[in-house]
């Protein structure tokens, strides 16, 4: 458990509603999806996805090191807003917040997890997948959401389907988003960023190739979304 505090990012308290939380999803095509291992990674990761040009990172609460990790990588990269990911539990957003995580994201959403949320210093962005689960999350004030898995809940196709009945709601789809599909989903007029796990493959952290690291951020970074026309 941590002791120290660091001061939350400037996103509003407002769940998913405020705009900064949509300000800090199109800070970066794709969001890194990381799950750190070994805590002495953590700060050449972060450090090497920076220079790559992808300045939002999530770390997994996976190992039993991630909070260090965020603590670590806040250290490391002053410029980028580190996140934790795959919070399940209520006590999750308290031990987050005292790691120094400025965000947080869900596997799926809970009214104890939305309350926790409405408590919490960090905004949250939940995870859903089908349409009762995201009209469950507007319930909860939420109106930017991960859609998780996405491939396996159709994918662009159900973005696509979802734009209609509900033209306001934002998403960053994760799971199954790959370099090669990466372009379709940003194409999407409701989608602001993705999340991929491609970005730091396990055996580049194994060997500490950071070159390699930073060249698959660089790449990601230059996923822009398409621009509007006229």
């Amino acid at each position: 458990m941590f002791h120290v505090r660091s001061a939350p990012m400037n996103c509003s308290r407002d769940l998913g509603t405020g705009a900064d939380l949509r300000s800090l999803m199109v800070r970066s095509p794709v969001i890194p999806v990381l799950t750190v291992e070994r805590l002495e990674d953590a700060a050449p990761l972060a450090r090497a996805l920076v220079r790559g040009g992808l300045t939002v990172l999530e770390v997994t609460l996976r190992t039993p090191c991630a909070l260090e990790a965020i603590a670590s990588m806040r250290a490391a990269a002053a410029t980028a807003i580190i996140g934790a990911g795959t919070l399940t539990r209520v006590r999750d957003f308290d031990d987050c917040l005292a790691a120094g995580a400025q965000f947080a994201v869900t596997p799926g959403l809970t009214a104890e997890l939305a309350l926790a949320a409405r408590r919490s210093q960090i905004p949250l962005l939940p995870a859903i997948m089908t349409p009762s689960e995201l009209i469950a999350a507007r319930a909860h004030g939420f109106t930017a959401c991960k859609l998780f898995p996405a491939q396996q809940a159709g994918g662009v196709g159900m973005l696509r389907a979802l734009l209609g009945p509900f033209p306001d709601h934002v998403f960053c789809p994760t799971g199954g988003v790959t370099p090669a599909n990466a372009s379709e989903y940003l194409a999407l007029d409701n989608v602001l960023c993705v999340g991929g796990s491609w970005l730091a493959p396990r055996e580049a952290l194994l060997k500490g190739d950071w070159e390699r690291i930073e060249a698959l951020a660089r790449a990601a970074a230059s996923l822009a979304k398409p621009s509007a026309p006229g």
